[in-house]
């Protein structure tokens, strides 16, 4: 058995058109498909990450439960983004009004790195890897 790469990341969030708004337009991920299940009364986003077979599926369900807001909680504690330059990508979301955490440098890796959040509080990491 090998696992190659993760396919898709699942988010089930509270407003479907304010998800929708910034995933697409102010993080300039790629529609792919959207589907309506009017069984579910759901709608399904399929969002590709840059130019990656990598997938982000943006679920909207009636009434879904709050997320625990614990950053140590179980269960997904992030999602984390490839980038390349920091400086222009915290000054592109600021400047969409997306608030941006202090850029920290990790200690085991060297790499410069901060989050922000999604309209629904999930934490969102940016990790800057510079290609050599």
């Amino acid at each position: 058995m090998h696992f190659k790469q993760i396919h898709h990341v699942a988010i089930i969030c509270s407003d479907y058109e304010r998800s929708k708004h910034f995933y697409v337009e102010l993080l300039g991920l790629t529609v792919i498909q959207e589907t309506y299940r009017a069984e579910r009364d759901s709608y399904k986003l399929d969002l590709r990450i840059g130019d990656t077979d990598q997938e982000i599926e943006l679920f909207s369900f009636p009434n879904p439960p709050l997320r625990v807001n614990q950053p140590e909680a179980r269960g997904l504690r992030h999602l984390a983004f490839v980038i390349t330059n920091m400086d222009e990508t915290v000054e592109a979301l600021t400047h969409k009004g997306i608030t941006v955490e202090p850029v920290r440098i990790d200690p085991i890796t060297g790499n410069r790195y901060t989050f922000f959040a999604d309209p629904d509080g999930l934490p969102l990491e940016l990790v800057e890897v510079i290609e050599c």
